[in-house]
């Protein structure tokens, strides 16, 4: 009967993920650029698209992260990009 050969150790890669998760949470949340805005609905409309203009998706990962819809038809939101395309 053959015989499975086991995994490699995975202790190492657990202390690696440890270590990333603990540096990333005292970093402030990654490796993202966030800017939070609150603008009526044409002008949030307007800047959303300024970020995407300047920091295209497919290059900084561009995004609206969170929005919410306040009274007098404001929106609270928030964008998120990578800091380089590199």
């Amino acid at each position: 009967m053959a015989r499975i050969p086991t995994g490699p150790p995975l202790e190492g890669l657990r202390k690696q993920i440890v270590r990333h998760r603990r540096e990333t949470a005292a970093s402030g949340g990654g490796p993202f650029v966030r800017e939070t805005f609150r603008l009526d609905r044409s002008r949030a409309r307007a800047k959303a698209q300024e970020w995407f203009d300047a920091w295209p998706k497919a290059a900084y990962w561009t995004e609206v992260e969170s929005w919410r819809q306040l009274e007098g038809d404001e929106i609270e939101f928030t964008m998120r990009r990578l800091p380089s395309a590199d």
